[in-house]
């Protein structure tokens, strides 16, 4: 058993003696490193009035050197090595606060599923209603555009208000403040007597959910622990997925109310707002942003050990955090908002992950599902199904959209973000085309029924463990700490842009190709995002911080020119030759000559 090397002192108040002679097997540089590490822990805490828990921070900054082992780390309780071995064997045994948190981010993203749900099936009744469902050209414009108004308002204003809202209310406040407006927003939308007031509290709602979309992503980000991230950054979508779902039988469940049926339909996502406003602040509130303003660690500490298991891997989270922080050499009082959103097109290693991050993005919009998800009801009219038909055959698209999330928890972190949008567009774009070739078969016949449905919901399983959770998942990780919030946000912004746009011409669209070239058309756009995917984007699974730089330190140039002279012949030989000792070489200095004097030339 590991003697305890330092005070046994509960509270922390007297700094931890090192023994000198306490392994004689140590090396003395070592023993001068640990001394060094633990002056500068002293010099920490009494920084940033921690002085009462010294002892535990020591300890954990003891952990964090590369040669101090769990089994030799001077000074743990049988407690605490319990707890950090439980990291890997036990990983997901997380505090109730931890998991509460997910819980919000989840009621976050159900109520965004929800609204994008309920104007599915108002689409089948507010035309009439306002008498804009005549099929002209202009009607169709209009009903386009309150179909993308929560995606124009996001892209144009609320992705954008993000950075400057989180700074100022914290993570908590300004996911409070945007679900209240969310609730006034779909009250008031079910509550409208002509289409410009609707359209008018979909443009504020999409501004609010733009704000608790990406503020509640990065917020869970900062929370989780290191070892479950991975698995937890699928949540959102697969909980925006069941959030569509819900919609979809609250559709159904109000078909009886008659021509008023889509006032219930639209304001019916309040009922998850109440609670995601309840216990908003129940949650502590993220460490990391106690940390970036105004370097209030010892608030951090507080909110880390609500968050953890134990106060030792809330110290070793905290230091490791004050390290990273001590290593940046730029004042974060000389970024303005302006000039960080500069530096996403100016700063090689930044323009590369938003290049990366947007093409995702891009991707998610290109192949259809948002007008799918939008107009499954409509489609499904179009295909002569009843209006009670069309949302029930609506219900089981958002059921199948909600299961087959869930392997992405499991994929994410073994195929890979890459493979697994590789694998899945060329599959979603020969589907697409089925769509669109099953309106070829005449309506009466029992097989356009048939292969229509079940086009769509294979297009829809083949999309949730892709293009569904992995858009999102990217865009949070690829930027560094310095333009994580901007970054995000600007992802967001241009795949609410892309869908406002998609959405905004889908009606024309369908009224001028019909459904049939409607969906070729996306078949196509399917295709267009593989390439994209292929060329631009770099796979980021099972990578560091440290490593994401190494991996976005490759020139885009030279980054297409692997890709198409290397890996693609190495795919052929491997995979179509079935020649198993090939070897891929590496990205990360392909070339290393080669590589370097592109590097020289973009910086």
């Amino acid at each position: 058993m590991i003697k305890d090397r330092f005070s046994d002192d509960d509270d922390g108040l007297q700094p931890l003696a090192y023994n000198m002679s306490h392994d004689e097997g140590n090396a003395a540089n070592t023993e001068t490193l640990h001394l060094n590490v633990l002056e500068d822990v002293h010099i920490f805490t009494t920084q940033f009035e921690l002085t009462h828990k010294l002892n535990v921070i020591q300890k954990a900054a003891l952990l964090l050197q590369s040669d101090t082992s769990l089994d030799d780390a001077p000074g743990l309780s049988v407690h605490e090595i319990t707890a950090l071995a439980n990291e890997t064997t036990h990983k997901w045994q997380q505090p109730w606060t931890m998991y509460l948190t997910i819980v919000v981010t989840a009621l976050g993203a159900i109520g965004q599923g929800w609204a994008q749900t309920s104007m599915n099936g108002a689409n089948l009744y507010f035309p009439d209603a306002f008498g804009i469902g005549s099929g002209s050209a202009r009607d169709n414009f209009t009903v386009g555009l309150i179909n993308s108004g929560i995606y124009l308002s996001n892209g144009l204003l609320g992705a954008w208000l993000v950075a400057p809202l989180n700074n100022a209310f914290g993570r908590r406040g300004a996911v409070f403040a945007a679900a209240l407006v969310s609730l006034l927003s779909n009250i008031g939308g079910a509550l409208t007597q002509n289409w410009q007031q609707l359209l008018f509290f979909r443009l504020i709602l999409g501004c609010a959910l733009g704000v608790i979309s990406s503020t509640l992503n990065i917020f869970a980000a900062e929370c989780a622990p290191a070892v479950i991230r991975g698995g937890l950054a699928v949540s959102w979508q697969m909980f925006c997925a069941f959030g569509i779902f819900v919609g979809f039988i609250a559709n159904v469940a109000v078909y009886d109310f008659g021509s008023n049926a889509w006032r219930l339909q639209l304001a019916a996502p309040f009922l998850s707002t109440i609670p995601l406003l309840i216990l908003i602040y129940v949650c502590p509130e993220s460490p990391a942003w106690y940390i970036k303003n105004n370097d209030h660690y010892d608030r951090a500490f507080l909110s880390l050990c609500r968050l953890r298991n134990t106060e030792i891997q809330a110290a070793r989270e905290l230091y490791q955090a004050y390290l990273q922080q001590s290593t940046k050499h730029d004042s974060k009082d000389k970024l303005t908002y302006f000039k960080t959103l500069t530096e996403l097109f100016t700063i090689p290693r930044v323009r590369r992950a938003t290049v990366a991050a947007h093409t995702v993005m891009i991707s998610q919009q290109l192949c259809g599902i948002n007008t799918t998800a939008f107009y499954s009801s409509t489609i499904f009219l179009d295909a002569n199904f009843s209006k009670y038909s069309a949302l029930l055959a609506s219900v089981a698209f958002g059921f199948i959209n909600f299961v087959g999330a869930f392997p992405a928890v499991w994929t994410m972190d073994t195929l890979g973000r890459r493979s697994l949008l590789l694998l899945t567009l060329p599959l979603m774009a020969l589907t697409m085309l089925a769509i669109g070739l099953s309106f070829s078969i005449p309506a009466d016949s029992p097989a356009h029924f048939g292969l229509l449905a079940a086009m769509i919901y294979l297009f829809c399983a083949e999309y949730s463990p892709g293009l569904g959770p992995v858009p999102a998942a990217y865009s949070a990780e690829v930027f560094p700490l310095s333009h994580r919030e901007i970054g995000t946000s600007s992802a967001v912004a241009v795949t609410s842009l892309w869908a406002s746009a998609l959405s905004l011409t889908f009606p024309t669209l369908l009224n001028t190709l019909g459904s049939q070239g409607s969906f070729t058309l996306y078949a196509a756009l399917n295709v267009v995002a593989f390439v994209l995917v292929f060329l631009l984007v770099p796979e980021t699974r099972m990578k560091t911080l440290d490593e994401l730089d190494e991996v976005f330190a490759v020139p885009t140039r030279s980054f297409i020119k692997y890709q198409l002279t290397v890996y693609i012949p190495w795919w052929m030989k491997r995979y179509v030759l079935r020649r198993d000792k090939v070897e891929l070489p590496p990205v990360e200095g392909w070339r290393t000559e080669e590589y370097q004097a592109v590097c020289q030339n973009e910086e």
